[in-house]
């Protein structure tokens, strides 16, 4: 009998289990463990829209527990603190030690043993990382259904303030040099143009993108080029487009040092300081690793062994220091396999990338400006399959199985952003790459040009909301859910 424990219930997690549990087999002598602090499941690409008010928090949550019974998965509403990949003085099995958030049990403590791990925490949310940024501070964030709630609330005040005539200042973006996840805040920046315009009181706002980027659509993976019956555009020339039709601003090459009252400062690549007043502001945090710490059977820290600096799991990358130049596709993970365990896997936002994927730029006076890669829902979905079906043959096969591939380096990726949530009016930026890390060994432009590429309209605003019930149907592993792709 083997126990397989999955840390975190998100879009890699939540996947990793439904797919092994299907495979093993309900009434399978093998066991499924989900660890997660939160009860709840979110399908986070649609807080976009409940942070306008398009979509209330009902609509992207659901409770994971009645989902895990039906599937004979086992799950502790706890979180993961600290590993023990070569077992304890009690038991050479490897064990993680989690705390209990629910259940009953908020508080208590419990050393859980397991023949094969999959850690799929997530990110934390690094709101520290910048004073005064986050909804403990002064801005505001859709990284989750509350936050984006609470997002939706300020908005429709703001907007109310406009009809009443005063002009205002909306800022969306990055609240740090370092973060990632740029596509969700170009995605909400164009939600609230939509927004602004349905309510009539487009003409008294002023509606600002603060970046990280240094150049327009390069959304953390340095750009893409697109091409239309033979002629190639850049993702910066594309996406430069639809600020200019909407009138958003775009300050671009932004590290935000401190979010005060009403007040956005930040440092530019050029090395200068600036200030930008707001009435609204939503930015996103830098993105770390969940603190997990790690031990050897005799209580020795090995946390820098299995842990990068940001807190992100290491696997089969290449985490050798090299400059931008000498990067490659063959950098990137195939397998996710913690070095030295084989029977360890770190996916989706977890493991730690080997390098940046957009061009690694400080500013004049040595600050880093540049996006973090994103691992965005569609390779994350994948990462937690491919460990799955990797599990799953070595339970059935031996330890000598061959471990599933899947590199972002062959990965492609699809993102419908959406820029405005109305059936009639509504639109949303389509873009398609292959694969997501640039090959220029390969690729004269990084990627393979016949799927690669960039629509924006009405249509897109409906495969959206299509994705959005599919994925929600998906996660809630109803019938026929193993056919929607990942």
């Amino acid at each position: 009998m083997a126990d397989v424990v999955i840390l975190g219930a998100g879009i890699s997690g939540h996947t990793a289990a439904l797919h092994l549990k299907r495979k093993l087999g309900r009434s399978s002598e093998h066991t499924v463990t989900v660890v997660s602090p939160n009860s709840q499941w979110n399908w986070i690409p649609s807080n976009i829209w409940v942070g306008v008010g398009k979509m209330g928090k009902p609509d992207v949550v659901f409770p994971l527990e009645p989902v895990y019974r039906k599937k004979g998965i086992a799950f502790r509403q706890a979180k993961a603190v600290a590993l023990w990949p070569d077992g304890d003085a009690d038991d050479p099995r490897g064990a993680v030690d989690v705390e209990y958030t629910g259940q009953g049990k908020a508080g208590t403590t419990e050393r859980i043993r397991y023949d094969y791990l999959v850690n799929a925490t997530g990110p934390k949310l690094r709101f520290e990382a910048t004073p005064g940024l986050g909804p403990d501070g002064h801005s505001l964030s859709v990284c989750t259904a509350d936050h984006a709630t609470e997002t939706a609330r300020s908005l429709a005040a703001t907007i109310d303030k406009l009809r009443a005539g005063e002009e205002q200042t909306l800022v969306v973006g990055m609240g740090h040099g370092t973060c990632t996840w740029e596509g969700a805040a170009f995605e909400y920046d164009f939600n609230v143009d939509h927004e602004l315009r349905e309510a009539g009181v487009r003409d008294r706002a002023r509606l600002v993108y603060l970046t990280n980027e240094a150049q327009l659509g390069d959304f953390g993976v340095d750009g893409m080029t697109f091409e239309e019956q033979g002629f190639q555009t850049s993702s910066e020339m594309w996406t430069a487009s639809l600020f200019r039709e909407r009138n958003v601003e775009a300050i671009l090459g932004a590290h935000v040092t401190e979010v005060a009252p009403g007040v956005v400062r930040y440092e530019t690549l050029d090395g200068e300081f600036h200030e930008l007043g707001f009435d609204f502001a939503m930015l996103l945090p830098p993105f770390g690793g969940v603190g997990l710490s790690a031990y050897d059977a005799e209580g020795g820290d090995i946390t820098e062994r299995l842990f990068a600096p940001s807190g992100f799991m290491k696997v089969d990358a290449d985490y050798t220091a090299k400059p931008y130049e000498e990067w490659r596709a063959q950098d990137w993970p195939e397998t996710y396999q913690v070095p030295g365990y084989d029977n360890i896997f770190a996916v989706g936002i977890a493991f730690a990338p080997p390098h940046q994927i957009s061009r690694p730029r400080t500013s004049a006076n040595g600050t880093p400006i540049a996006p973090a890669p994103p691992r965005t829902g569609m390779p994350s979905g994948v990462m937690g399959k491919v460990a799955a079906l990797t599990i799953h043959d070595r339970i059935k096969n031996g330890d000598h199985a061959e471990a599933h591939r899947a590199s972002m380096a062959h990965m492609g990726a699809a993102c419908v952003a959406s820029a405005g949530a109305d059936l009639r009016t509504g639109s949303a930026a389509a873009m398609t790459m292959m694969p997501v890390v640039p090959d220029y060994t390969r690729y004269p432009t990084g990627r393979d040009l016949s799927a690669t590429r960039g629509e924006i309209g009405l249509s897109g605003h409906w495969v959206k909301l299509m994705l959005h019930h599919l994925f929600l149907h998906k996660a809630k592993a109803r019938l026929g859910w193993q056919f929607i792709p990942e």
